[in-house]
């Protein structure tokens, strides 16, 4: 299961503050040339408004866009509400984020949708916000099907669905697929995932070097990654995976500041602060490469992480798919899911 609380932070905001009920909401940026929005809610989204849009853009297409300041000390603590809610249904759960997370529930009697039902209940009744679910054998499958039917709404992909959900699928539904790549394949004559079947791995590696390998088992639905809970790590990192790429270095910098707050968050479950060698960002550029920065020494800061990005930015002139912050410590740290301040 992948489960999705719906416009996390924008939520909270309406929540607490019953008088943005209905109105478009975005939480992020100060309203000048540098800052970038973090998220938005569906009444936003109307307008055109999305996430990682700079501030002054969003209000050109939303003049009366509603922009609250972020409240990370808040968003993780109702994100650890939530995972106290999880765990109480399987103890096998992947953090991804705050406001994500992959469930193991195979061992569960009940059956996955009724599952997936109450807990997004629980999770209402609890905290007043919306869940999304996803449920399907394999991550991948899970994670596209939890954005199915957003918001507060779910989706499941049974074993016997997936050779049919899989032909009709939009290429650009896959992981790994941006905008650019999808635009690749639509040059090639390929739109869906049952196109893409077609391809051998030969002509899937010219076009995309070792992701094309990968590539020609995930538009098949296959997907062999399991839920992993707990793991040794060397390094602590967050990191987030835009739907629509970053095209410039002030937008790449906008998102800094959330990621920063979610690294600490992490840090400060984890008991591993005193523990740190150096700092990194990681970037995947727009054709797929990437490149990591990494710097011992630096002060553990927003501004250490913008010095590492820039000089990541300058590696290549190319849109930006994925920016991941991350420390790596002198020695190996037992990481585990009930030490993430990740649900």
């Amino acid at each position: 299961m992948h489960l999705d609380m719906d416009c996390f932070y924008a939520a909270i905001e309406v929540r607490d503050k019953p008088e943005l009920a209905g109105k478009p909401v975005a939480v992020g940026g100060a309203r000048d040339k540098r800052g970038v929005l973090t998220t938005c809610n569906y009444e936003a989204r109307k307008f055109g408004v999305r996430s990682a849009m700079p501030t002054f853009q969003a209000l050109q297409h939303c003049p009366h866009l509603i922009v609250m300041p972020t409240r990370f000390d808040v968003y993780r603590r109702e994100s650890a509400r939530i995972r106290e809610i999880l765990v109480r249904f399987t103890p096998l759960i992947e953090p991804l984020s705050l406001d994500e997370a992959f469930l193991d529930v195979s061992a569960r009697d009940e059956k996955p949708a009724e599952l997936a039902a109450q807990i997004r209940s629980i999770i209402f009744q609890s905290t007043g916000l919306t869940a999304s679910a996803g449920i399907a054998p394999n991550k991948m499958l899970a994670k596209i099907a939890s954005d199915w039917n957003k918001p507060n709404g779910q989706f499941e992909i049974r074993q016997e669905d997936i050779a049919e959900f899989m032909r009709v699928l939009p290429v650009q539904r896959l992981w790994g697929i941006g905008a650019k790549s999808a635009e690749k394949l639509q040059r090639l004559g390929i739109r869906t995932c049952g196109e893409l079947q077609r391809s051998s791995k030969l002509e899937l590696h010219e076009w995309f070097g070792k992701f094309g390998i990968e590539l020609y088992r995930l538009c098949r639905g296959d997907d062999r990654r399991e839920v992993t809970p707990e793991r040794e790590r060397k390094s602590l990192s967050t990191e987030r995976t835009f739907t629509i790429d970053l095209t410039s270095a002030i937008q790449c910098e906008g998102r800094i500041p959330e990621l920063f707050e979610e690294l600490m968050g992490d840090l400060a479950g984890s008991g591993c602060e005193d523990q740190i060698k150096s700092l990194f960002v990681k970037i995947r550029f727009a054709d797929f490469t990437r490149t990591t920065v990494e710097r011992a020494g630096l002060t553990l800061s927003i501004e250490s992480f913008t010095r590492l990005l820039r000089i990541g930015l300058d590696r290549k002139e190319l849109g930006v798919r994925l920016l991941g912050l991350g420390v790596h410590f002198t020695k190996e740290s037992p990481v585990s899911a009930s030490q993430l301040e990740l649900f």
